[in-house]
């Protein structure tokens, strides 16, 4: 069939929406029209980091749509379905088998090779195989091919729209607090970068009860969405740590990291308090500098979290019940775009215009 893509077509370059054809779907593939998907900051990272040979590709990971067709060996979702489609797992290793699905062994070739597992491209353009298959979805599509273990069937009479965030983003952030760090009323946490992913972390928070919040960020636009979670805004800079030490007393017990900038990381490191939690989440820098003193005599543990540790058959329903309730106030951090404004969507979130950019069909 035909559709129409934003494609990328060389390392770094803009989205160009191209029509393409698109195969599918196969036994054990959902065929879905997307009605919108979010912007990721790991779209932008990896189309800057992927070799020249993984071009042209199609990305996009928080696709929220429509099943219009399924292969014969899929269960549990048929067409018509509303589905939120997040990463892919392949529900058989040990990792998966425990519950860790972030964490599968497959990782790598479900989410990030533009292959199926069979080394097919769901793709093509003039004859030519184009990469996709991002995330098992790349949702950058007006129809996308899924799988039954990365589409959640949602409410239909919800607006995807506002849903298509919690395939990635959001649950990232949600679930780093809720799955992981668990806080409680004697806690403090402080987020270093508010974007989606950290504001997600504060909603969380909020709702899980956390004593002290802090944010810390350049923009003052995004210290004061924090606010309305409770976290106290601290500008980021070279005073940053010994403010937060501050505000908790000696240092905070869990501190977040989206920004991926060594320097910061480093930054979030120092805030803990002995025996406190650094969980960095930001995608962008291959290494970061670790101050081992500190390590050492703090007892410290500098460690990540993928996708929140999250089940996304599960957390991502959880999360939307929690947000329908008024419990989890995530849908003011969202914008919408039109697709054909995708690559002004990516310099409003880079330039911190907005939080959350959604692409609309």
């Amino acid at each position: 069939m035909k559709t129409t893509v934003a494609i990328v077509n060389r390392p770094g370059g803009d989205f160009e929406l191209t029509e393409v054809d698109l195969d599918g779907p196969k036994d054990d593939e959902v065929l879905v029209r997307v009605v919108a998907s979010g912007l990721c900051h790991t779209d932008v990272t990896m189309k800057g980091f992927l070799p020249p040979e993984m071009f042209p590709n199609v990305f996009g990971h928080e696709g929220a749509g429509v099943v219009e067709e399924v292969g014969k060996d899929v269960v549990g979702i048929k067409p018509g379905d509303h589905v939120v489609m997040s990463f892919r797992s392949c529900r058989q290793c040990e990792k998966c088998q425990a519950g860790q699905y972030g964490y599968c062994d497959s990782t790598l070739l479900l989410n990030y090779m533009g292959l199926r597992m069979d080394g097919t491209q769901p793709y093509s353009k003039d004859g030519a195989g184009v990469f996709g298959s991002f995330f098992g979805q790349s949702s950058f599509s007006q129809h996308a091919v899924a799988y039954a273990d990365n589409c959640v069937v949602v409410d239909p009479s919800l607006d995807l729209t506002r849903l298509a965030p919690f395939g990635c983003g959001f649950q990232t952030g949600a679930g780093t607090v809720l799955n992981v760090i668990k806080p409680g009323p004697a806690d403090s946490l402080v987020v270093f970068g508010v974007g989606a992913v950290g504001l997600a972390a504060l909603a969380a928070a909020q709702h899980a009860g956390t004593g002290t919040l802090i944010a810390v960020d350049p923009v003052a636009e995004r210290r004061e969405l924090a606010a309305r979670y409770g976290a106290i805004g601290v500008e980021a800079g070279d005073g940053a740590v010994d403010r937060v030490k501050e505000l908790t007393g000696g240092g905070a017990r869990y501190a977040i990291d989206t920004t991926a900038i060594p320097d910061v990381v480093l930054q979030a490191q120092h805030a803990l308090t002995a025996r406190g939690m650094l969980l960095a989440l930001g995608l962008g820098a291959q290494e970061y500098v670790v101050d081992a003193l500190d390590l050492l005599q703090g007892g410290k543990i500098v460690t990540s979290s993928v996708e929140g540790d999250a089940d996304p058959k599960a957390f991502i329903p959880e999360l939307i019940a929690l947000a329908q309730k008024g419990e989890l106030e995530v849908d003011h951090l969202i914008t919408t775009y039109a697709f054909a404004d995708i690559n002004q969507a990516v310099a409003d979130s880079l330039a911190g215009k907005v939080v959350k950019p959604v692409l609309a069909w």
